[in-house]
């Protein structure tokens, strides 16, 4: 079986995240191909994008977004996600034991000999009457009945897992700061939630294994499950199996992918780009080698935006007050400073009102 090593498997994540090569499709095309963009940070999908699409132009998400194309929802990891209106129809039934599960494991003793079915009928019938609400006057609403757990877990407990709901614009969009008022799914959308299959071989989880492939492989099926936060995938995985090609990487683990995606060249060269907080192209992995140091593991759970150099994570980077400042984690050469200076410029003038008072420093080398 054929091994890839650290810097193949990092082409080729790079090559399908449209990180090694910026794309020409539409911003509401690249979340679908993505399989979603972790939003819990409502700014950072238009960051994400920036670095993905040539010429991005932040009207164009958030167009998407009040047209009803892409929704903002808890779905993979029970994290907030911006999906395409379709994915989030399609996977949410195939999401809703475990976005159940996490959340209920969350507030176990809060919701202790609470029978969830019950309160979940509960929201679903206060919902009915097609108004927003934000989380607490969700919570508000059946507090009568549940007195005991507290109003955020109560809250957090209906529009994370029992009520498929999404947050309504203008929260998430393009410098717009707003607060979380949800409706449910099937409401903002005007269609049904695609019911869970019972058919043999989990279609759906078929469906998300060769999308999660397409955006993200080879990977591993720990990958997978790390990813959506789904444990109940090896049926889907086997069903699928022969249509896939395999991999060992240096590891020895097996890497499953799909066989015409494109797999460049471990020296192929890869362009400097800024990511966002949270970027699934780092967080979309059980083993994260492919694109970041284990020593700096915690960056990514932390909220840090990280900066590639040569397709790994070589600095982390923030923006305020029109000042740009890159903390690296390790020496750049001369002409990895200046094309991560030069690309520095453009997202600033991207993301400063007036780019002509940004600021570059560096600190750490």
């Amino acid at each position: 079986m054929t091994v890839l090593d650290t810097r193949a498997l990092n082409r080729a994540a790079l090559a399908r995240q449209h990180l090694l090569d910026r794309t020409d499709l539409p911003a509401r095309d690249v979340v679908a191909h993505l399989c979603g963009m972790q939003a819990q940070e409502p700014q950072e999908p238009f960051i994400g994008l920036w670095s993905r699409l040539h010429a991005f132009k932040p009207q164009e998400l958030d167009e998407a977004m009040t047209g009803r194309d892409v929704v903002r929802t808890h779905l993979m990891r029970r994290t907030v996600h911006l999906v395409t209106a379709e994915d989030a129809l399609d996977w949410r039934a195939r999401h809703d034991a475990m976005l159940r599960q996490r959340t209920a494991a969350t507030y176990r003793q809060e919701f202790a000999g609470i029978d969830l079915d019950e309160v979940a009928a509960a929201g679903r019938a206060v919902t009915a009457d097609r108004q927003p609400r934000t989380m607490g006057e969700l919570a508000d609403a059946l507090a009568h009945r549940w007195p005991v757990p507290p109003r955020r877990a109560l809250g957090e407990l209906l529009v994370s897992a029992l009520v498929p709901t999404v947050q309504l614009p203008p929260r998430g969009l393009w410098r717009t700061k707003a607060g979380v008022r949800t409706l449910p799914l099937a409401t903002w959308l005007g269609r049904e939630i695609t019911p869970l299959s019972t058919e043999e071989g989990d279609p759906m989880g078929q469906q998300l294994v060769r999308r999660y492939l397409a955006a993200y492989g080879p990977a591993a099926s720990a990958d997978i499950r790390a990813w959506c936060g789904l444990a109940g995938l090896p049926a889907a995985v086997k069903a699928i199996r022969e249509e896939l090609v395999t991999f060992r990487d240096e590891r020895g683990r097996e890497l499953l992918d799909l066989p015409d995606a494109p797999r460049p060249d471990g020296d192929t060269p890869a362009p400097v780009r800024f990511l966002p907080a949270f970027d699934n192209a780092i967080l979309g992995y059980h083993d994260r080698s492919r694109i970041i140091d284990d020593a700096h593991l915690g960056l990514s759970v932390a909220g840090q935006r990280a900066v590639l150099v040569d397709g790994r994570v070589a600095a982390t980077w923030t923006m305020r007050q029109g000042r740009l400042d890159i903390a690296l984690l390790r020496p750049l050469t001369h002409p990895e400073r200046e094309s991560v200076h030069a690309e520095a410029q453009l997202i600033a003038g991207f993301l400063a009102e007036d780019a002509d008072e940004v600021r570059i420093t560096f600190d750490g080398g």
